[in-house]
């Protein structure tokens, strides 16, 4: 009895928040004011209309070049390396934790002015985006990037 809820939570915590259709909507908008040229070498280059056009643009290119480090850089930096490479970054992830607080990056953010806020909002659609449109993409923790991860 006590195994089916128990699987039930399970599956439903493994699964991520799925991407509304609001959300999808705005990117797919968004994506559209935004174009993204690789050079000869494969170096993108992002020109939007606006500065937050640009942002989304720089980071679906970035997570397009090596979504396992963009994804691999947040994880470390939030400490939560010991979640995907197992218990000996425990320590690693403990010492990171002294010095970067996921509730004061998020304080942060509430408190910017409305120009960053829509950078940082930028920076988290084109991340999510990059991920609606690459659903071959399993990313090994972060399902989601929020707006107050650059912090």
């Amino acid at each position: 009895k006590l195994l089916i809820p128990f699987l039930f939570l399970a599956v439903v915590t493994v699964k991520a928040q799925p991407f509304s259709t609001k959300e999808i909507a705005n990117w797919q908008a968004q994506a559209r004011q935004v174009t993204i040229i690789r050079d000869t070498w494969g170096i993108p280059h992002i020109s939007g209309k606006t500065d937050a056009d640009a942002v989304f643009g720089f980071l679906y290119a970035q997570c397009e070049d090596d979504f396992p480090r963009v994804e691999l850089n947040y994880i470390t930096s939030m400490g939560r390396l010991a979640e995907v490479e197992g218990e000996e970054k425990l320590y690693h992830d403990l010492r990171q934790r002294l010095f970067y607080d996921t509730l004061m990056a998020e304080n942060i953010y509430q408190q910017s002015p409305a120009w960053l806020k829509r950078l940082c909002n930028a920076f988290a659609d084109g991340a999510n985006y990059y991920l609606y449109t690459h659903p071959e993409v399993k990313p090994k923790l972060i399902k989601r990037f929020k707006p107050w991860m650059p912090f």
